[in-house]
């Protein structure tokens, strides 16, 4: 999961991380004109010189990388770790270069200091001392040498490029560490902050195509349009005064995006009205994340992501619910204008990979009246937090379920640990991933950005997610009769799943490997199926059941947070 934080800046002698915008002119190449019926002459070229290697940014992504890195690891590590464990990226693009360290030699009175060299076959084409263990320069500027000194002898490395050079040192760096630390290059970076963050510049509609005519198909939560009263089932007759008849949807679509607080002028025509006009500004849009309906009687709110409006959007679905509409827009059948009670609620996490920790604890914010929802514990002290509630229960109440599967991670784990800690939620279906630790964001002067795990998280009962994952009160992967038998238990107030759930929430950190496999076997991760919806419909129509398995897990004063 990711935490985002203000922009980082150092000041003085330290780098300022900066996104550095290069632009290349390409020409076209000139061909000679013949002319007609002369043969042509073949003249020899010139080879093409080697592209040359970007040692001032390489330097400058190093120095800012290692200065991120260093106070924030889960682990302490020196400068020196991080360059040794990086530069077998160069192996990795091309495996005829040998990156050996050479320990300290004392000789015949002579003092021979600790070396590292590059060698390719019997060749050796670079070698330079050691600096200090902490020497965050001196390594900067170590590897950026040991970099164009392979980018000079080999022509793998100058063919994969600086970009790749990069991506391997780091890769290498992270395989020494977890699983979730990352370095993104340029180009992906931008990527994933459009997915994190939405893109510059449009009002929040998807499009589709009726006929000749372009439909709205649906309204992001997080757009303006939405905020505009914008409904799906609404044709757009026109963007700025220009006519949708006979255009695409993407071409429409394109019509709509421009630069972030411009204006753009929608004509929308309901069925049996005339068209109106509607004046939107532009805005970044998160992508919606979140997708109500209703299930019987039933609010159903499907989670995909945990994006930076996630919890936004849920609070808007939970207005309409307890005010006079159901989320897909049909009447409640109750008096308008009084909020009410849902007769339930369903989250659904199952495939939800998770996202951006503080939205995971806004959202569980949204249904508890108070309480811890997740603590996360690192060695900076800026990465200690105990992620506290406190405003109230949107929903009264309602019964709550969750629904997960072996795809659950990270933010969504956060979100159903929360939520059943707190005796609030049901979450039915089998083990979650296990991913319990947080990443932190570092822009890289070269546009990039590196993902560090710097905390891990602890649920509000004191256990610990990375690897356990979380244990469901009803378990749906052990098989259609086991599934039986435990729903027929908990109608009669017993809850089979409890040892499993109590044996989860004793766990403390660190926890060993194979204590980690016997607690998760008790209900296999799975994908989710069919009969998790079922389950939840059936735990939100018995109280009795709903009961036994809310009280499966530990009061949380016989639990200590620590």
């Amino acid at each position: 999961m990711i935490l985002l934080l203000s922009h980082i800046r150092e000041t003085a002698c330290r780098p300022v991380f900066i996104l550095s915008l290069v632009t290349l002119a390409l020409g076209a190449p000139v061909r000679p004109v013949l002319a007609q019926g002369t043969p042509p002459v073949s003249t020899p070229t010139a080879p093409e010189a080697a592209p040359a290697f970007s040692a001032g940014v390489t330097r400058d992504v190093l120095v800012a990388a290692l200065g991120f890195l260093a106070p924030r690891t889960l682990d302490a590590h020196s400068p020196r770790e991080f360059c040794i464990w990086g530069l077998d990226g160069l192996t990795a693009i091309d495996p005829t270069i040998i990156v050996t360290t050479n320990a300290a030699e004392d000789h015949d009175g002579q003092h021979t200091p600790e070396t590292v060299t590059l060698t390719r076959g019997q060749k050796l084409f670079f070698k330079r001392s050691l600096p200090a263990d902490n020497n965050r320069t001196g390594w900067a500027d170590l590897v950026t040498a040991a970099m164009d000194s392979a980018w000079t002898h080999s022509s793998t490395i100058r063919e994969a490029g600086d970009d790749a050079l990069l991506q391997g040192f780091f890769d290498e760096l992270f395989n020494h560490m977890d699983p979730y630390s990352r370095y993104l290059g340029p180009t992906p970076a931008v990527a994933d902050r459009t997915r994190r963050t939405g893109q510059s510049g449009t009002v929040g509609l998807t499009l589709g195509q009726q006929g000749h005519s372009i439909v709205v198909t649906a309204v992001n939560a997080n757009g303006p349009a939405w905020e505009a009263g914008v409904d799906m089932g609404q044709r757009l007759i026109s963007v700025n005064g220009k006519s949708t008849h006979g255009q695409s949807p993407d071409t429409v679509q394109s019509w709509l995006e421009g630069n972030e607080r411009t204006a753009v002028s929608l004509a929308l025509a309901s069925k049996g009205k005339r068209p109106a006009t509607l004046k939107i500004m532009r805005a970044q849009v998160p992508p919606e994340t979140v997708f109500a309906s209703t299930v019987d009687t039933y609010t159903l709110l499907k989670i995909t992501s945990f994006s930076t409006q996630t919890a936004e959007e849920i609070s808007q679905y939970l207005d309409q619910v307890v005010e006079d509409d159901t989320p897909d827009g049909s009447s409640s059948g109750q008096p308008t204008g009084k909020a009410k009670r849902p007769a339930g609620i369903i989250i659904d996490l199952r495939g939800d990979r998770g996202g951006v920790l503080q939205q995971a604890v806004t959202a569980a914010a949204l249904f508890l009246d108070h309480g811890v929802a997740v603590t996360t514990h690192g060695r900076d002290p800026q990465a200690n937090h105990i992620w506290a509630v406190q405003g109230g229960d949107m929903t009264s109440g309602a019964p709550i379920v969750i629904l997960v599967d072996g795809r659950t991670a990270s933010a969504a784990e956060i979100l159903a640990a929360a939520l059943a800690d707190h005796r609030r939620a049901v979450v039915i279906g089998s083990e979650t991933l296990g991913k319990g630790l947080v990443q932190v964001i570092g822009q890289m002067p070269n546009g990039g950005e590196l993902f560090v795990t710097w905390s891990r998280n602890q649920a509000p009962l004191g256990w610990p997610i990375q690897g356990l994952g979380v244990m469901p009160q009803v378990c749906t992967s052990r098989g259609s009769d086991d599934l039986h038998t435990q729903l027929e238990a908990l109608k009669n107030g017993n809850a089979p799943q409890a040892g499993a759930v109590q044996m989860a929430r004793a766990a403390r950190y660190p926890v060993p490997v194979a204590r980690i496999l016997d607690i998760r076997r008790h209900c296999p991760a799975a994908i989710g199926t069919d009969a998790d919806m079922d389950t939840a419909r059936f735990m939100l129509s018995s109280a009795s059941a709903y009961k036994a398995a809310l009280e499966a897990v530990p009061d949380e004063n016989t639990a200590p947070l620590h």
